[in-house]
């Protein structure tokens, strides 16, 4: 919201300068972010009035003006405006005037005839960025007064910060009563009269969607002058704001919305059919709107219509075919109120984003409609002349937003704010904020103002009052808590300890957005239905990611478009999965590694990424638990990975997680140019470890025992390791696979395991008869469940 501080200061005005009512402003959660000059510096600019123009002699587009500047003899001025003609008056630059650009104007000759100022645009005085002519100034204007003095020019405008939640200062008005508020300082709003009724024309009013449009007040003003200017005053407030003047008719409905903060729309009475029609649009409707646009409205869309057509898009933006032009003589205006919930989100998905939506997206006063419509009428009379007929209006009483009374409780004050307010003072707060405020028992009862659509419990109130009363006024106190150290089992693992392994086997952590594409979630995860939002950011982040495969390719790919192959990353978060009993927020570790194995090194063959580096990953993650032994990697399918390079881990006999290579195919759709390798862990299936126990260690030798044994080449390695590890029993203090090999000298189909047994007694040595009968009880056992046989 930009205001210009002088038409501020009009409504309200405390005895502070602007800085210090800026920084009063900002404490109280108006956040002013820019405070600017509403024009350069214009000294020596003056009022000039035209007394004669006459043909330049030696220069057929210059004319030679003879000026009144408010000295004893008038000056010759050479011009080369188009609108220059005896009796206006404009800005002249005296001799040593600076204007901006660093333009200095001199006492100088043009084409033989000698020029003493110059008559100045709107744009040379930097007022605007391009204008046709002089700036006409007013009629009344005395010549030799300073611009700046006539114009207001010594103001500043505001930039005011709004957070989503005040849309009642989105207007002077707004504003001025917070600052009113703020500091107490009396509001003295402009007394708006009732305009007389002159004509009997009238257009009825239906309401076809109540619920959307409760409130609607229209009224015919016949026979303006379709040749009226706006005037200068009201082009200037509009400028400082933001606006610019378009038409004497639009250009006061911007300033009521400026002022009161009521958008309005005027519409040509000569292009309406019968009545008014607030309603909700129909299939296949088409609607021109006032940029050129052309839009089908989806069913539900608020629309205002006539008898034959729609007329505009309620709250957002008029229509083409019904807009006011510079030849219109009669109006129909418009002031209404619309539900917030109608409104929000139309104007985003149409691309449109509208002084109007923006206001009524936050919620208008219900009960301003009346008043801004006298207001403009008054305005628009005093401009463009004609006729008013009267009001007409239709309410729906029910549909209109009613503050509910809320219980404010004193104790309830001291406890949030951690300081004890006087009953009085909070009284005199809930006034000042336009509350209606009845003491009960133990605080107040209290009815916020209809334009507060953000007050509603008794925690916006509490705020409200520590808002107006200066956060910066309360004693810093520490608040006294009962804490106590909540105790962890040792044999936890720490999400820190998982972010350390990873950055020491060079990952790199990032954190995705939770909110990811459909699309592309579809294809990772096609058998869960994702939670949508309501109001997503964009279509692209509508729903909720349920993995963090999705985040993780996308950063992937964003690298890959600037050059990095090489790539490991991991993300700690949660993934959000919809269940019969509401949404599941599981806490889930995933990494992609993507590239070489290695960065390029002359001391390792460069080779790609394969299963079993990201494999290599998650076993050092599940070593951290010091049960790495139960946990099972088990062939299986997933839709997002390769059919032959997926494994599902599971832990206890339930699924902990994946760990695959991506789908060729997909990855080809998601624009991946070289393989990927994706991880994806459940939280709680890694973090409940094994606590250590103390073991002596044995003083007697350790015996190391080597078998070789050929088994069916499908058969899965873990399982002739708990055969072994399951027969050697308590002895077994060491068993590892250090070779497998397919090739010649093993039979096709077939392929050979090379273990190394070490075996231990801790209260003694071990005889080479007891290590051959456990070996001998091993093979056996091998080649009864395997068929399994000594390599030789």
């Amino acid at each position: 919201m930009k205001l210009s501080e002088k038409w501020l200061r009009e409504w309200v005005n405390p005895r502070l300068n602007t800085k210090q009512l800026a920084e009063r402003l900002t404490m109280a959660g108006l956040e002013v972010g820019a405070i600017e000059p509403v024009a350069p510096p214009l000294d020596n600019v003056v009022v000039g009035e035209i007394l004669s123009v006459t043909p330049h002699p030696n220069a057929e587009r210059l004319r030679v003006c003879e000026v009144n500047t408010g000295e004893k003899r008038p000056r010759t001025i050479v011009c080369g405006a188009a609108n220059s003609a005896a009796g206006l008056k404009a800005p002249v630059a005296l001799p040593d005037a600076k204007l901006p650009g660093e333009k200095t104007i001199a006492e100088t000759e043009l084409r033989g005839v000698k020029s003493s100022g110059m008559l100045c645009s709107a744009q040379d005085l930097g007022l605007e960025e391009s204008s046709d002519g002089l700036l006409v100034l007013e009629s009344g204007a005395k010549p030799g007064i300073a611009l700046t003095k006539l114009l207001g020019l010594d103001d500043v405008a505001l930039e005011v910060d709004l957070t989503p939640n005040r849309g009642d200062c989105l207007s002077v008005a707004g504003i001025a009563r917070d600052v009113a508020a703020l500091t107490g300082v009396a509001l003295k709003a402009p007394k708006f009269r009732r305009v007389a009724v002159k004509s009997r024309r009238r257009m009825k009013v239906v309401l076809g969607a109540p619920q959307d449009c409760p409130v609607y007040v229209g009224r015919v003003i016949e026979n303006i002058n379709p040749h009226a200017v706006t005037p200068l005053w009201m082009k200037e407030r509009l400028r400082r704001s933001g606006l610019r003047a378009i038409h004497p008719v639009v250009d006061v409905t911007n300033y009521i919305l400026l002022e009161l903060g009521q958008p309005m729309h005027a519409f040509d009475f000569d292009k309406l059919f019968g009545s008014v029609h607030a309603r909700h649009a129909r299939k296949g409707e088409q609607l021109t709107l006032l940029d050129g646009k052309q839009i089908t409205p989806e069913p539900g869309t608020l629309l205002i219509a006539d008898d034959r057509r729609p007329l505009a898009l309620a709250g957002i933006m008029g229509g083409l075919d019904s807009a006011v032009s510079d030849s219109t003589c009669h109006l129909f205006l418009e002031s209404a109120h619309f539900r917030p919930e109608a409104i929000a989100g139309r104007a985003r998905a149409l691309g449109l984003q509208t002084e109007s939506s923006q206001r009524f997206e936050r919620g208008v006063d219900p009960m301003l409609p009346r008043i801004a419509m006298e207001r403009a009428t008054e305005l628009l009379l005093a401009i463009v002349g004609g006729r008013a007929g009267p009001v007409i209006g239709q309410a729906s009483k029910r549909h209109i937003p009613a503050p509910e009374p809320i219980l404010l409780r004193a104790p309830r004050i001291a406890r949030i704010l951690g300081h004890n307010m006087p009953a009085a003072q909070v009284t005199g707060i809930l006034k000042r904020l336009g509350t209606k405020a009845k003491p009960v028992s133990d605080g107040w009862r209290v009815w916020p103002p209809s334009y507060r659509f953000d007050v509603r419990r008794e925690i916006d109130l509490i705020e409200e009052i520590a808002r107006v009363h200066g956060y910066e006024k309360f004693t810093p106190s520490r608040p006294r808590i009962d804490m106590r150290a909540r105790p962890l089992p040792e044999s936890r693992v720490a999400e820190s300890r998982l972010r350390t392994v990873l950055a020491d086997r060079d990952y790199q952590e990032v954190i995705t957005y939770s909110f990811v594409d459909p699309a592309r979630l579809r294809l990772l995860d096609p058998a869960v239905e994702p939670l949508r939002l309501a109001n997503p950011i964009s279509a692209d982040m509508s729903v909720m990611r349920t993995t963090l495969w999705v985040g993780l390719l996308q950063t992937v790919l964003y690298n890959q478009n600037r050059q990095l192959e090489r790539l490991r990353l991991f993300e700690l978060g949660r993934r959000f999965l919809p269940r019969t009993d509401g949404l599941a927020q599981e806490p889930v570790l995933a990494g992609v590694v993507t590239g070489p194995a290695a960065a390029p090194q002359w001391g390792v063959p460069s080779r790609a990424v394969d299963f079993f580096d990201a494999k290599a990953d998650v076993e050092a993650l599940l070593a951290l638990t010091g049960r790495a032994q139960d946990y099972r990697f088990r062939t299986a399918r997933h839709p997002a990975l390769h059919p032959g390079m997926t494994a599902e881990i599971l832990f206890a006999g339930r699924q902990t997680g994946w760990v695959g290579v991506l789908h060729p195919e997909l990855g080809a759709r998601l624009g991946l140019t070289q393989p990927a390798v994706l991880f994806e862990l459940a939280i709680p299936g890694i973090q409940e470890g094994k606590t250590p126990v103390y073991r002596d260690i044995s003083r007697f030798p350790a015996i190391r025992r080597d078998l070789a044994v050929v088994v069916d080449e499908m058969l899965p390695a873990e399982n002739v390791l708990e055969c072994v590890a399951r027969m050697a029993g308590n002895l077994l203090v060491n068993l590892e696979l250090f070779d497998e090999y397919r090739g010649k000298g093993i039979d096709s189909g077939r392929k050979s395991l090379a273990l190394g047994l070490t075996l231990q007694d801790s209260s003694r040595t071990l005889k080479d008869s007891e290590v051959e009968a456990l070996l001998a009880r091993v093979i056996t056992a091998l080649e009864t469940e395997f068929g399994a046989r000594l390599r030789q």
